[in-house]
């Protein structure tokens, strides 16, 4: 026997690779092979694992079948130009595995111990239902995102921010942004920030939460809602072990004689521009509801929401002002930015400061610490007012070109709640009627809207009352869309 038989009789991966390949086998010149040629011209001090790696990769995603026979690591290690020691410790490494199968002078083989490649991962983000016209409030238009001033301002912040800022966070936020946003906020809604009791939060949803979990923790059980108000409370404050308690509004806010009956020492609500009515509460309903919360010692939760877009009269001071040992103050850059950023803010009555930060810590140690720079960087220049009052004035011609095409197309429809916000409410004459044949034809034709009572915990009777009432956002829409999208909607409904 010649020493190159000996060598080859002696290797698992041996001489066997030179008969005739059975069906389903691999030669080197197949596309099996081909994405082990970038591995093979990695730097040789990681050219062994990226072999391996990528060995391992044409298994697991069944390029490489169960069954398929692999060259002897001289034949491949010849066909990638690399050393022989190299192959052979790769299939010795994921013969280890699972991955491959040997035997000596039996060659090597694709191993069954994977079954099939593992899935890809899904994208379950909230998309648009994909209609020909698509009224469904909640987004801004993602096209307005300052991305020239943003990328300026993240080169400036990564240029500048000290090494030592990019360890854990202070939980309630990076003191330079906190500073930023209780100037801000005082500037512009009228708050008393104190910056020591801001906490930096992934947006208002996480500000719930948290309070959720501080009034749990005091024996609170329950929690009082605006209704119709914003389907999501419920889910947030059952997270914490809080239920909701649905509370009716009338034309100046929540209605105060059913919130003193409810027994809830807590209350969510949206006052400078209810969600979805749009109303303001009065000066009167405001006096009551902080009354209220004095008188039982309580929390009122004031959700900020679009707080900055106010059209045809000066903007409406945040609640919090009045009383900020009795209201929590929370808002985002959602409306205004990108709700992609997952960026907001609580200010906490200074009784509940610490436990709220405690549980922000425990939750995620504190909020991205580049993002709040970068934040702070963009509200300290100014780009955050340029950049609202670049929306202001898009989402006003929006909707504008809503209510003219409201007007011209639907003859005596009512809209309200169109001073402030990003959406508003459509009364529709019954003749369009009635409601839930009104929604089978607009969604029959492609048109995507939400009613009023979709909004409602008493949904069912809510249906069938009051005509047909619509919640219609138009920020993430175009004035042609707008007017396009209700023209469709108009034929759809026979108008």
């Amino acid at each position: 026997m010649t020493s190159s038989e000996t060598n080859r009789a002696g290797d698992p991966h041996g001489d066997r690779s030179g008969s005739a390949d059975p069906a389903g086998s691999a030669d080197p010149g197949s596309p099996a092979w081909e994405l082990l040629l970038p591995a093979a011209a990695a730097p040789a001090r990681t050219r062994g694992r990226s072999l391996q790696a990528a060995l391992r990769e044409a298994v697991r995603t069944g390029r490489l079948a169960p069954g398929t026979r692999l060259p002897s690591s001289r034949d491949l290690a010849a066909d990638l130009g690399v050393s022989r020691g190299l192959i052979t410790e790769a299939y010795e490494q994921l013969t280890a595995e699972g991955y491959l199968r040997s035997g000596r002078g039996a060659g090597t083989w694709v191993g069954g111990a994977v079954r099939a490649a593992p899935p890809r991962a899904r994208d379950l983000a909230p998309r648009s239902p994909g209609a020909r016209a698509d009224f469904v409030p909640g987004t801004p238009d993602l096209s307005l995102f300052p991305r020239a001033a943003w990328a300026a301002a993240q080169r400036a912040v990564l240029a500048e921010l000290p090494h030592q800022d990019l360890g854990y966070p202070d939980p309630r936020g990076l003191p330079q942004l906190r500073t930023a946003l209780a100037e801000l906020l005082a500037r512009r809604r009228g708050v008393v920030a104190d910056p020591e009791r801001i906490v930096v939060v992934s947006g208002v949803a996480q500000a719930t939460t948290l309070l959720g979990f501080a009034l749990h923790a005091r024996g609170l059980r329950t929690v009082g809602v605006e209704d119709p108000g914003s389907p999501q409370h419920d889910a947030l404050y059952a997270s914490a072990g809080v239920s909701t308690v649905p509370l009716p509004l009338d034309g100046e806010g929540i209605v105060v004689e059913a919130l003193r009956d409810s027994g809830v020492r807590s209350l969510v609500t949206t006052p400078s521009h209810q969600f979805p009515t749009g109303i303001a509460y009065s000066a009167r309903r405001r006096t009551e509801l902080l009354d209220w919360a004095r008188s039982v010692d309580g929390l009122v939760l004031e959700d900020d929401y679009d707080g900055d877009f106010r059209y045809d009269r000066a903007p409406v001071g945040a609640l919090q002002g009045l009383d900020p040992e009795h209201v929590a103050y929370t808002g985002s850059v959602s409306k205004s930015l990108a709700p992609g950023l997952r960026l907001g803010w609580l200010l906490v009555p200074e009784a509940l400061a610490d436990e709220v930060v405690e549980r922000k810590r425990t939750m995620d140690l504190g909020h991205p610490t580049l993002d709040q720079a970068l934040f702070a960087h963009f509200v300290e220049r100014g780009d955050y007012d340029r950049q609202l009052r670049r929306c202001q004035r898009a989402y006003r011609e929006r909707r504008d070109a809503l209510v003219a095409a409201l007007q011209a197309h639907f003859p005596g429809a009512e809209v309200a709640g169109i001073a402030a916000g990003l959406h508003v409410i459509a009364a529709l004459p019954h003749r369009y009627g009635p409601q839930a044949d009104f929604l089978a034809r607009m969604a029959a034709s492609g048109v995507a809207v939400r009613p009023l009572a979709d909004y409602t915990h008493g949904r069912a009777e809510h249906e069938g009352s009051g005509g047909i009432r619509l919640v219609l956002g138009y920020a993430h829409l175009s004035p042609a869309r707008i007017r396009a999208g209700v023209r469709l909607m108009a034929q759809a409904a026979g108008a």
